[in-house]
């Protein structure tokens, strides 16, 4: 087994979605029921399948699966030096672990074996955002944005581009990303794509804001019921300022509608 150079860094709050190999689905589940037959005591974490018919890449993202991020890291250090899936997927591993100082090196790493790997653009972005680096991970994003500029995965990029103008209170350009993740992907804020940023990370009175203008959105591309959702979620965390409900423009089309009302004329418990 070849181990890499590791130096730790821990910073809370931050999370990355896997995205798995390309898997035989039947090989999964054999390998799965396979390995559940086999596993060892509660104590000892279990290993991956060792099927031959699945790759190191693969087995790894089994482990990935079950949340064994240690164990997936492991596994992913068997594979070639020489591979930036097998760097890119470690990197999302200590991600998962809040590792952020080894993520860093591992999406680094990927990105020096393939300069246009997107997706490990698009990661590396994020660590800087976990790290209130707002202006580096605004970088990385458009970066990786020059090279895939309207892909379905580049809505996610544009969310979390958005995201961090948003934090930076550069409210416009949010929106603006914002709306050409929703023209790309229709439904990115309901599912966040592969690598989306959580928002766990603002504080309370900033969700409250994030839900308030994602409802804005939604209002003026017609999406009435999601946006009715979004406003309520606003309210449930604070955002006091109902009189925008009655001048923004975007409600325009909602305010005769009983729920609205119902939305301004309710207190909403504050979570």
């Amino acid at each position: 087994m070849v181990y890499r150079p590791i130096a730790i860094t821990l910073l809370a709050g931050l999370s990355s979605v896997w995205t798995p190999a390309q898997t035989d689905p039947a090989a999964v589940s054999k390998a799965l029921l396979d390995d559940t037959r086999t596993s060892a005591p509660a104590a000892i974490a279990p290993q991956a399948p060792t099927s031959p018919t699945l790759t190191i890449e693969q087995r790894g993202d089994i482990l990935m699966a079950r949340k064994e991020y240690r164990e997936a890291i492991d596994m992913f250090r068997t594979g070639s030096l020489k591979d930036p899936v097998l760097w890119n997927k470690e990197g999302i591993a200590y991600h998962q672990l809040t590792q952020l100082g080894n993520a860093r090196k591992s999406y680094e790493q990927a990105l020096k074996l393939k300069p246009d790997y997107v997706e490990a653009m698009n990661n590396l972005g994020t660590i800087y955002y976990a790290q209130r680096s707002f202006r580096r991970a605004i970088s990385w994003y458009n970066k990786a944005l020059k090279l895939a500029p309207n892909e379905p995965k580049s809505a996610s990029v544009y969310m979390n581009l958005g995201t961090a103008e948003f934090a930076r209170k550069r409210y416009e350009q949010a929106t603006a990303a914002y709306q050409t993740a929703l023209k790309i992907d229709p439904d990115v804020f309901e599912h966040h794509g592969n690598f989306g940023v959580m928002l766990e990370e603002h504080s309370v009175q900033e969700r409250a804001k994030y839900h308030y203008y994602v409802a804005k959105l939604y209002a003026k591309g017609g999406r009435t019921e999601l946006a009715l959702q979004y406003l309520r979620k606003a309210l449930e965390e604070g955002f006091k300022d109902k009189d925008k409900l009655n001048k923004d423009p975007e409600f325009a089309g909602m305010r005769d509608l009983p729920e609205f009302k119902q939305l301004l004329a309710s207190e909403p418990r504050v979570l």
